[in-house]
Order: C-alpha cells, then structure tokens, then sequence
C-alpha cells in the first residue's frame, strides 16, 4: 500500500482550503492500494472532511491531547477529531517535538487514545542536522521507535522525516533515506512482529513533484508525508497519481 498525506500546518484561511479542495478533487480519482489524506488546521476539519469524504479521501488532525476531556486549554480531544470527521492523526512532528517541547512519553499516551478512538495514528520520527552529523541517527530512531514497545500492537503507519531535510531546500539522498527506512522496519519487526511488516513507512523531507518518483523508487519508501508542496492542488495532485502509478 501506498500513502499520500498534505501536511498543511498553519496555513490557509477556509476559502484558500476550499479552492484547494475544488481543484483537487476535481482532478482526483481514487486507485485501489494508494490512501491519500489532508491534515488541515483544526478549524478546517469538519468542513474539509465534508469536502473530500465523497472520493475517500482521509482527513488527519496534526495533533492532540491525550485526554478524554478536561480544564487543557487550548488543546483537543481525539474524540473531537472523531466527531469532526477525522480518520487519522499525526503524532510527533519534528515540530512538535522541537517548537513545543512534545517528549516521547507524551506520544505514548497519544498513541494509545489515538486507537482507542479508532483514529489511524502517523508517528513521526527523524534526526536533527546535529544528531546527523554527530551519527547518532539510528540511536534517535530507535529511541523514538522504542515507544511501540508500550503502546502495543495496533494500526499504525510510520513517517521518517529528517529534520534538516525539512523546508531548508535541502534533501537527504537516496542512500541515507534507504537506509533510515531498512532500520525503521527492522525495528518494526522487533517491536510488533508480523504487524511491523505491514506497516507503511512514509518519507517526509522536501517531497516534491520533481524528486517524488526518485524517493518512491527506494526499498521501503511507501509513499509522503508533503510539507510545502501540499499548499498548491495541482502539485499535490501530482504526487497523488505518482504514487498510483
């Protein structure tokens, strides 16, 4: 199976969302084994799911809180994703974890009311220019992979992001992506058996239309997770029927 996820962050005002989801969708058509999903701004939610849930097209939250409910303001439940229209959340973006201090025991939790909810968590992990540089890549994997071990087994799909390959105009080649995603699944394996065969492992680091065929080419890469590129339908369009071929 192939992925396809728009990382919007905190862009777009609701008639910039709209445009986008009328030229999108309307040059969309769905193929069987590529999911393709937007992950709009929390005040889009519902009215983008209305937008695209007659093609199938998933919608993601870029993050919540693990509690049910409660005096956390500023912060939202899964089940107000669930009741928006959400099927999925991402978890642990590079900007989380490095603008809003977001630790691996958070995510834990988060994982866990993610399922519990029935919304399809994308953990996301990735090394640092310094942790890069400094080698220490596959020990920042492991670690923020070592999560898995006490969340249990359950859906997941897994977005490797090097940090200094995001919104810098850098990229990271094809060698090091291949070889960041071979330990990620080997890692999966160890910490969820069969389950961590399966599991998608998506790349996100300055995806574009132009580089997107080179990085779908390599062992393990199933499919973005788009920054930038995701702002513009035609462009996100693009890499959608990439994936499918």
């Amino acid at each position: 199976m192939r992925c396809v996820v728009a990382n919007w962050k905190m862009n777009m005002l609701w008639q910039e969302a709209a445009s986008f989801c009328e030229a999108f969708m309307g040059g969309y058509t769905p193929a069987e084994g590529v999911q393709t999903a937007i992950a709009p701004p929390f005040p889009w939610l519902a009215r983008t799911s209305q937008e695209v849930r007659s093609k199938g097209v998933r919608v993601f939250a870029q993050n919540a809180h693990f509690e049910e409910k409660g005096a956390y303001t500023g912060e939202v439940s899964m089940a107000m994703l669930r009741d928006a229209g959400c099927t999925g959340v991402i978890l642990g973006h590079s900007e989380r974890r490095t603008l809003f201090g977001e630790t691996d025991e958070a995510l834990t939790r988060k994982l866990a009311a993610a399922r519990s909810h029935g919304l399809l968590p994308l953990l996301c992990v990735g090394e640092t220019l310094h942790e890069r540089d400094t080698e220490q890549t596959f020990a920042v994997l492991k670690r923020q992979l070592g999560i898995l071990a006490e969340a249990g087994a359950g859906p997941l799909w897994i977005a490797y992001e090097p940090v200094w390959a995001i919104g810098t105009g850098r990229r990271a080649d094809a060698n090091q992506i291949r070889e960041a995603h071979q330990f990620i699944r080997e890692e999966l394996r160890v910490l969820m058996g069969e389950a961590g065969e399966m599991t998608p492992i998506l790349y996100g680091g300055s995806v574009t239309p132009e580089t997107f065929d080179e990085i779908l080419a390599i062992p393990e890469v199933a499919g973005g997770l788009v920054g930038g590129a995701s702002l513009d339908p035609g462009k996100f369009l693009s890499l959608v029927q990439t994936a499918q071929g």
